[in-house]
């Protein structure tokens, strides 16, 4: 009972000290808890969030490979790897991470999204498509997915696709297809 009212603090005192924007005490508070309880996966996930906002994304990025070496299950984890390796660059460990989380869970609209972009930074274009077309079956009204697949169509030479996904888009998000239309040359006209 003790120990879980001390973690019950110290993310307390963690919320605030974020709160109040001292990001810097907060990690301190939170490295000090790492030192008693390495494998606390709550601690470990939030200073990876902290770390990857102060900048220091290698940091993050090795507090997440423990928060997934302790949670192998636990596909939030996976994303969240997957998603700072991409925004590193790294783009086959994204994937694999991608890849893991949709292994846990296949509903995890946002992996489906990650995955594709890592994909499409390796112009692997045929898997994208794959992957993008499962993120917008699970987030139809979502315009993200709708708006890399028309993109990846147009590199793919598939203009007509393109212009099917712009006329789709039209239909909710009329802003996303005018810019598409802008930055594809696929003009009304076409679509």
């Amino acid at each position: 009972m003790n120990r879980s009212l001390n973690q019950m603090f110290a993310r307390w005192q963690i919320r605030v000290l974020v709160l109040l924007g001292q990001r810097q005490a907060a990690l301190d508070r939170l490295d000090a808890w790492l030192q008693n309880d390495s494998a606390n996966v709550y601690a470990l996930a939030t200073q990876a969030h902290l770390l990857a906002e102060m900048g220091d994304k290698p940091r993050a990025l090795l507090a997440l490979q423990r928060q997934v070496a302790l949670q192998p299950q636990a596909a939030p984890g996976w994303f969240n790897l997957g998603f700072l390796s991409e925004e590193m660059g790294l783009l086959e460990q994204a994937e694999d991470a991608f890849r893991r989380a949709l292994d846990i869970d296949p509903r995890l609209d946002r992996a489906w999204y990650g995955l594709a972009l890592s994909l499409i930074r390796q112009r692997r274009f045929d898997e994208a498509v794959i992957a993008l077309r499962k993120n917008t079956e699970l987030q139809p009204m979502s315009p993200y997915g709708w708006y890399q697949l028309a993109r990846v169509h147009v590199d793919r030479q598939e203009p007509e696709e393109a212009a099917k996904i712009i006329r789709h888009l039209r239909g909710f998000e009329p802003k996303v297809a005018a810019q598409l239309e802008r930055e594809t040359g696929l003009g009304t006209s076409r679509a």
